[in-house]
């Protein structure tokens, strides 16, 4: 009878990165059950392209399974600005609409930046502010009518947690 290995399959963080970031990345994933080494492996992941939107979505994603909402939510908004800045919009979701720019690539700055939106519509549910929550999820609906990111998963929660009586 012979063992097979297990074989981990890697992350797909995204289409533009460098062999460093990735490996780096792939190793925070890998490390994922020891917060210290998987944190450890971002900052070097952060430190080789601090430029690189997908090393801020993986910080906040990892941050936030950690039950860090607080520190995830300092990379969302970094996210936030960074996509926006790279993007050539408004960094602010309150002054956009489904026309600011091309939402649709799925490879561009602009798609991060709804995925981090969406991620902080989350983060704000987790943290019961539940009104803060709704306004963005309400301009999401409006920046990304197409719900290219899933955003209504969120929505969904959010409904649900209203008819509980959490909000």
């Amino acid at each position: 009878m012979s063992v097979c290995p297990l074989v981990r399959e890697e992350v797909h963080f995204g289409f533009n990165l460098s062999e460093d970031v990735n490996a780096h990345l792939q190793r925070a994933a890998a490390l994922v059950s020891s917060r210290q080494d998987a944190m450890g492996a971002l900052r070097r992941a952060l430190q080789t392209s601090p430029e690189q939107l997908e090393t801020l979505v993986a910080s906040y994603k990892l941050h936030f399974y950690n039950g860090d909402l607080e520190e995830a939510e300092k990379f969302v908004f970094q996210a936030l600005i960074k996509a926006a800045l790279q993007g050539g919009f408004n960094h602010d979701w309150r002054y956009l609409d489904a026309q600011s720019t091309d939402w649709g690539d799925p490879r561009g700055a602009a798609r991060i930046y709804l995925y981090s939106l969406k991620a902080l519509a989350f983060i704000r549910l987790r943290q019961k502010m539940f009104r803060n929550a709704r306004k963005i999820l309400d301009a999401l609906e409006i920046i990304d009518p197409d719900v290219l990111v899933g955003a209504d998963v969120i929505r969904e929660l959010h409904n649900g947690l209203c008819e509980q009586g959490a909000v």
